[in-house]
């Protein structure tokens, strides 16, 4: 089960089952696609949502009653939203670089929200929050968009620098720039890829460096747009699984790299799938880590990990023996 997937699920379940009083857990997860179990996690969590105050009539509530699920209270999800000025802001900037990224579907349904929201903004509370474009992505990141931009608009190819965090490594490509994607609020370029002969798609957070090249981007005729309506990764034969625990202090990984989550447990910990390429490279992310990630398997991974840990350990004791001597 993937964090995006059911972030959507979540949104949607506090209208659905006030809609439906009473209907029972085996339905509802069959209208959600979800397993029973999975749907009662769900459920779990959303008992810990609401209000910032988070006391008592802040918090969603929830009635099991057999098998059959009842919502007490909404914490206001039924209400219409209203936003603030700043939140206003914010939505209008992040559509208007939405409506003028190359490659949008239906750019026409982006600027009818638009319309909209400009509509309603006259109602919205003021909150004295000025957003900028580039605060939530970083000013290098928006640099880099804009020049993919031109890049795009000018039809040229485009030499970058670029990290893949999947093997750990830094590799120069040229490639011939095809449409920019938003997906998940990350920035991605998609481009023929000429060192590897194939369609790509970069983060555009790991582009480290970028030049608009003289010569034209020209793809070839069969290079076709990436299906992304499962998700930007796709595993590959030469990929290895590892299921891991993270603490609550190293969520983040699931955030930041591809991988499936699968449970939450106790204490605000996650149990995740994350697929490598390069063992020595997650061993050290596991190890920079520092304890608050478990390996359950591969067990060679686990292994792995151990023998470097120990590595690292008795050269440790080596430099302080040395020291004290």
């Amino acid at each position: 089960m993937s964090a995006t997937g059911r972030m959507p699920r979540l949104l949607a379940l506090v209208p659905y089952l006030l809609a439906r009083p009473g209907i029972k857990i085996t339905d509802a997860a069959h209208d959600f696609d979800v397993t029973p179990k999975q749907l009662r996690k769900d459920l779990e969590l959303l008992w810990m949502c609401g209000l910032p105050g988070y006391g008592p009539g802040d918090l969603i509530d929830l009635s099991f009653e057999g098998d059959t699920i009842v919502v007490t209270h909404d914490a206001g999800m039924n209400r219409p939203l209203r936003l603030t000025g700043g939140e206003a802001t914010a939505m209008l900037v992040a559509l208007r670089a939405l409506a003028e990224t190359p490659g949008v579907v239906d750019a026409d349904a982006v600027r009818r929200a638009i319309a909209k929201i400009e509509a309603a903004a006259g109602q919205a509370q003021p909150s004295g929050i000025v957003v900028d474009r580039g605060v939530r992505e970083g000013k290098k990141t928006a640099s880099t968009r804009e020049a993919v931009r031109a890049a795009l608009t000018a039809k040229r190819a485009l030499r970058i620098r670029y990290y893949t965090a999947s093997k750990d490594e830094i590799t120069e490509r040229t490639v011939d720039p095809m449409r920019l994607l938003i997906v998940q609020a990350v920035g991605y370029l998609e481009a023929w890829c000429r060192r590897a002969e194939g369609v790509r798609l970069f983060r555009l957070d790991r582009i480290d460096e970028l030049t608009v090249l003289d010569e034209p981007a020209v793809p070839p005729a069969h290079a076709q747009p990436t299906d992304i309506s499962d998700g930007v990764f796709r595993p590959r034969p030469d990929q290895q699984e590892a299921v891991l625990v993270l603490d609550p202090d190293a969520r983040w990984v699931a955030e930041y790299y591809p991988c499936d989550e699968l449970d939450e447990l106790d204490g605000g910990r996650l149990r995740i799938r994350m697929r490598y390429a390069d063992e020595s490279w997650m061993v050290r992310l596991i190890l920079g880590l520092g304890g608050d990630a478990q390996v359950e398997s591969p067990a060679t991974l686990g292994e792995a990990v151990g023998r470097r840990a120990a590595d690292a350990l008795a050269r440790a004791r080596h430099l302080v023996s040395t020291y004290e001597q």
